[in-house]
């Protein structure tokens, strides 16, 4: 089953800018969904279409199988939002904006105020309970905004860039959250971090000028490109390896810089075969492994690349999309 599904989904503001040109996305039931893509790319309009706060301009989304309008406010009562940098009401504290969060939800008293007990303690705010929070930190504004997102205990989570502006400390305790409620419910999360992304997603959606490029399981994205490049960081006498694999390796490239030998196998090549070989040179020349590790990043390398071939063959996947839209029925005679 799929949370979330848009059809053909369309912005246009204005009648001269295209936010959002034809987006099929699925988000599966239990899935931590990351949709990345670079500032302006689309992601905060395709989150408010996803909400209903917009109307689109062609297509449509649908949440738990059903229509996301304007009008759908029992639908979004299952969703927990988080905004970028989110706003509070002057002059309120943690309590008292919680409370109102869940009394816009309907939340019985004998259940709210318990609640918002443990979501302030969950994010660390228990001793600023009474602090107004016009002087937050933008770390404790993010937190509160998770807490009232979590407030209606929702079935989906929808987070826009919810580590932006965060201090590395900051940026930790939001993965390490997203990681855990992953395993409870289905989220969304938008971000321009590809680390973030790569730390706690299991599918990933890439939006380019408005456009999906690519939707699917993140090791599927990753599966896109081939790290071949390999550091070893070594102890001990490294000549008589190195000259052994110049003498019967002349197929690899194989750099020495100081302790670390970085050895770049052929593209064809298995890298787990690879790897084992060499290794067993390692041993055999009595030195020791102390790290290994790719010199490249398959998760950058895969979003280049995806990139790059969306802006070089722009024009034949437009046409590509036409020829199946317009393509007749196999047995028609129109």
């Amino acid at each position: 089953m799929n949370v979330i599904e848009t059809e053909n989904l369309t912005k246009i503001y204005s009648n001269d800018y295209i936010a959002l040109n034809n987006m099929n996305l699925k988000v599966p039931d239990g899935a931590v969904f990351g949709l990345v893509g670079p500032n302006g790319a689309g992601k905060s309009t395709t989150i408010r279409l996803l909400l209903g706060l917009h109307m689109p301009t062609a297509g449509h989304v649908t949440v738990f199988g059903e229509p996301m309008n304007p009008g759908a406010v029992d639908l979004r009562r299952r969703i927990g939002f988080l905004p970028t940098n989110p706003k509070f009401p002057s002059g309120m504290n943690p309590v008292t904006y919680l409370d109102f969060v869940g009394r816009l939800s309907s939340i019985p008293n004998e259940v709210r105020k318990p609640k918002l007990a443990a979501l302030l303690r969950a994010v660390g705010l228990l001793s600023n309970a009474s602090q107004k929070v016009d002087g937050f930190s933008t770390g404790m504004v993010t937190r509160l905004g998770i807490a009232a997102s979590l407030m209606n205990d929702p079935d989906l989570l929808i987070w826009d860039e919810p580590t932006s502006g965060l201090d590395p400390e900051g940026r930790k305790y939001t993965i390490d959250l997203i990681r855990e409620l992953g395993q409870h419910k289905t989220i969304l999360v938008s971000s321009h971090n590809l680390g973030d992304i790569r730390q706690v997603c299991t599918h990933v959606g890439i939006v380019s000028d408005g456009q999906l490029i690519f939707s699917g399981p993140i090791a599927e994205m990753k599966g896109l490109t081939k790290s071949d490049a390999i550091a070893f960081e070594l102890s001990g006498n490294l000549t008589p390896l190195v000259n052994r694999l110049h003498h019967e390796r002349p197929d690899l490239r194989v750099v020495q810089h100081g302790d670390t030998l970085e050895v770049t196998f052929p593209p064809a090549s298995s890298i787990a075969s690879e790897l084992t070989a060499v290794l067993k040179m390692v041993v055999e020349a009595d030195i020791t492994l102390v790290t290994i590790h790719s010199l490249h990043d398959d998760m950058v390398d895969a979003f280049i690349h995806l990139l790059e071939e969306e802006r070089s063959h722009g024009f034949s996947r437009l046409f590509r999309t036409e020829d199946q839209r317009y393509a007749l029925p196999s047995g028609s005679d129109n």
